[in-house]
C-alpha cells in the first residue's frame, strides 16, 4: 500500500492467513505489508535534509534483547513517557516525504534468527501474547493476543501480523534509504524499541504503510501509545517528519493522561 489517503480506519474485511503455522520465515515479508505503490515519477522531492543526523545503530537484530519487557501500562517495550515524547517530537527535523526509488522490503532483512530455532516474529509472538505454547521449531501453536489497533482479541497465531511501528517503506522516505543494510536489518527486526507487535492481521493490512496523518488506529484508547511509540522510533532513528504528521502525532500524544 503506498502513501496514499483513504484507508482511514477501516479494516480489510478478510485478513490473508499468514500460514498454518503463524509464521513469517526469515526473510520474509511476515507482517504482511505489501510494496508501496508510489512510483519514483510521482513521489514528492527528497527531504529537505538529505542527511539527518542519526543516532548510534541500534543492537544488532539477533543480540540478546529478546526479552524486553513492556513497562507497566504499556504494551510495548522502550516506550517513553508524554512529556518525553513531546520533547523529542518538536526535535526531529521537518521534511517532505523522500522518493520510493530503489525501494524494496528485500532491502530490511527480516525476520532474523534469535537464537532457539525463535526468529523476530515468533519472539514477538511469545512476548505479545498470554499462556503461549510453542513448539520445538518455536511456532507459538496455542495462546491469547490483544491487538493494540483494534482491541481485537485473537486466538490463533497465524490470524496475526507482526507490525512494524513505523512501516519500513515510510522509514525509508524519511531517511533510511541512506542506511546500510545492518541498519536496516536492525531496524526491521528491533526488539528493544517499541517498533514491533502483534497485531490483527485486518488492521495491520489497513495501515500499509501509511504516517499517522493518514492512518490511525481504529481504537482511539491507543492513541496515546501508538504517538509515543511512533516518536521514540523515528526519534532513535533519526527519521524525519512532515508538518502533517506532526500535527496528528501531537493529537494522539495529547490523549495520555496526565
Amino acid at each position: 500500500m503506498g502513501r496514499q489517503r483513504g484507508a482511514g480506519g477501516a479494516a480489510v474485511a478478510v485478513a490473508l492467513l499468514l500460514g498454518a503455522s503463524g509464521c513469517g520465515g526469515p526473510g520474509g515479508s511476515g507482517d504482511g505489508k505489501p510494496a508501496a505503490s508510489i512510483s519514483p515519477s510521482a513521489a514528492a522531492p527528497a527531504p529537505a535534509s538529505a542527511s539527518p543526523s542519526v543516532p548510534a545503530p541500534a543492537p544488532s537484530a539477533s543480540g540478546g534483547d529478546g526479552d524486553a519487557k513492556p513497562a507497566s501500562g504499556d504494551v510495548l517495550p522502550g516506550m517513553v513517557s508524554a512529556a518525553v515524547a513531546r520533547t523529542r517530537l518538536a526535535a526531529l527535523t521537518t521534511g517532505r516525504p523522500g522518493t520510493m526509488a530503489g525501494y524494496s522490503r528485500d532491502r530490511f532483512t527480516h525476520w532474523a534468527e534469535q537464537g532457539g530455532s525463535c526468529d523476530t516474529r515468533e519472539t514477538v509472538l511469545k512476548r505479545d501474547g498470554t499462556e503461549v505454547t510453542q513448539d520445538a521449531q518455536c511456532r507459538a501453536v496455542s495462546g491469547r493476543w490483544k491487538s493494540l489497533y483494534d482491541g481485537v482479541a485473537v486466538n490463533e497465531a497465524a490470524k496475526l501480523d507482526i507490525d512494524h511501528m513505523v512501516p519500513l517503506a515510510e522509514a525509508w522516505r524519511s531517511g533510511a534509504s541512506g542506511w546500510d543494510a545492518a541498519k536496516r536489518k536492525a531496524f526491521a527486526n528491533d526488539l528493544t524499541r517499541p517498533q514491533l507487535l502483534a497485531v490483527s492481521a485486518s488492521s495491520n493490512r489497513s495501515k500499509g504503510d501509511q504516517s499517522p496523518d493518514l492512518w490511525q488506529p481504529p481504537d482511539k484508547s491507543s492513541w496515546c501509545q501508538y504517538g509515543r511509540a511512533w516518536t521514540t522510533v523515528k526519534s532513535h532513528y533519526g527519521l524525519t517528519v512532515t508538518d502533517a504528521e506532526r500535527t496528528m502525532l501531537t493529537t494522539m500524544i495529547d490523549t495520555c493522561a496526565a
